[in-house]
């Protein structure tokens, strides 16, 4: 029998209203947790308080037990680039942290949303990652226009990043998002169209009611990325830092919409 192909959902209506509401929700859990990114709290720690966060705002986790995944929220530090455990590791000043939060609200819809943190003051060369994956985020984001290639969003990220000698992980993409964690379409943070063809991703007109989770993952050396022995964590393959930020966006018929607001964390950094 044939694979039946994922269709991209356009949402609408209640549907928008839900997906505002989890928008909303990621993106306060998102900032609380990231207030408790301090010198000697432990990751563990961070994890626990993030998930009482949630349930005090009567939503769950959407990562915790995800394909066996152990967390509430991706935490993960310096030269771990995603899917970072809690666990005893103590944060200590000039630490880069990257807290991805995803959750689940009461009616059934995903909030998905990441920030990079620094723990006291930034060691050296690392404002300029986090300032020019933060602004990669936007600048993607301003090419989300109904009846845009998906490719003018991806290619946004690593044209912009790229110029600074920083490079985009490929092996780990956004994607869409709605009732599941992941759904279609697939969202690199780069584009090549041979490459695209090998490993089927598609390059559909973006439509209104498309909503998408868009999240660069910057290293400031090599692209490529190992997995650790927990089976999870990303981390750099040459333990240089990494940079995370991500939003969840609606695809209108004017400006895209963002449903994960905060206040951007830095200036657009300069070559």
């Amino acid at each position: 029998m044939a694979k039946r192909k994922s269709k991209i959902q356009l949402r609408s209506g209640s549907e928008l209203d839900g997906l505002r509401e989890a928008g909303f929700l990621a993106a306060e859990v998102l900032r609380l947790t990231c207030d408790l990114v301090k010198s000697g709290a432990t990751t563990l720690q961070i994890d626990r308080a993030s998930s009482e966060l949630m349930a005090e705002r009567s939503c769950q986790s959407a990562f915790l037990g995800y394909k066996g995944f152990p967390g509430h929220i991706c935490i993960s530090v310096n030269e771990e680039v995603v899917h970072g455990i809690g666990g005893s590791r103590v944060l200590k000043d000039g630490d880069i942290v990257k807290i991805d939060v995803g959750i689940l609200s009461k009616n059934g819809w995903i909030g998905d949303n990441a920030r990079t943190v620094a723990v006291g003051g930034l060691p050296p060369g690392a404002e300029r990652l986090l300032a020019a994956t933060e602004e990669s985020l936007h600048l993607a984001i301003e090419q989300a226009h109904e009846g845009e290639l998906l490719s003018s969003v991806c290619g946004a990220v690593e044209a912009h990043v790229s110029q600074f000698g920083f490079t985009v992980v490929k092996q780990f993409v956004g994607h869409g998002v709605g009732r599941k964690l992941h759904e279609e379409p697939q969202v690199p943070n780069y584009w090549d169209s041979s490459e695209m063809t090998a490993r089927h991703f598609k390059n559909p007109r973006l439509e209104a009611g498309m909503v998408l989770a868009i999240e660069p993952m910057v290293n400031a050396g090599t692209e490529d990325v190992l997995i650790l022995d927990d089976a999870w964590t990303v981390i750099t393959a040459d333990r240089a830092l990494s940079a995370h930020f991500e939003h969840m966006i609606l695809i209108t018929s004017g400006e895209p919409e963002i449903l994960t607001p905060r206040e951007r964390s830095f200036a657009a950094a300069t070559i």
